[in-house]
């Protein structure tokens, strides 16, 4: 039950309760204020924790492998996935300051999406298992909403929040 409330509060509540306090304090474009919080919680703080449960041996990660005792390589394979959720993780966090958002986004968008699409086709998975599945992959798909950048009159202009104070020309058409 608790790691259910964690998991929503992490890919649902805590993002919007966050977007909507800074649209009300500071304003912003929605979309990319909402996107900047989807990334710090949904993957910087979702990853973090789950990198921290499996480098312990103490997370759900486990159980997925079978009711036996792991095996060594199994215990040394979840470790290795705990540190590479911790890694991305950290970086999820740091989308709270300017340029982190897109990236930590996009790396953690994809490992999410790409964890969901291989959870999907698993039979008989267990209701932790089934909410990891389907708020992966919702995860991704609010991280392809909040995407970044708007072209106009031949200038990409990248939103403050993953870009501070950047304007990339692009070459004339057709030259």
């Amino acid at each position: 039950m608790g790691y259910d409330i964690l998991v929503i509060a992490q890919t649902v509540a805590l993002p919007i309760i966050s977007g909507i306090v800074e649209l009300a304090v500071a304003g912003g474009d929605p979309v990319l204020v909402f996107g900047k919080w989807w990334v710090f919680w949904g993957v910087g703080t979702r990853l973090l924790v789950a990198g921290i449960a499996q480098v312990s041996g103490k997370g759900p990660t486990t159980e997925i492998l079978g009711p036996a005792a792991p095996t060594v390589p199994e215990k040394q394979l979840v470790r290795e996935l705990g540190m590479a959720n911790i890694g991305m993780g950290l970086a999820g966090l740091l989308a709270l300051v300017p340029g982190w958002a897109l990236p930590a986004g996009l790396a953690g968008g994809l490992f999410l999406l790409i964890a969901g699409v291989m959870h999907v086709p698993k039979r008989g998975k267990n209701a932790q298992e089934a909410l990891a599945t389907w708020t992966d992959l919702g995860r991704r798909a609010g991280r392809r909403r909040a995407g970044g950048g708007r072209a106009r009159a031949g200038r990409l202009r990248l939103s403050r929040a993953f870009v501070p104070r950047r304007t990339l020309s692009l070459p004339p058409r057709g030259g």
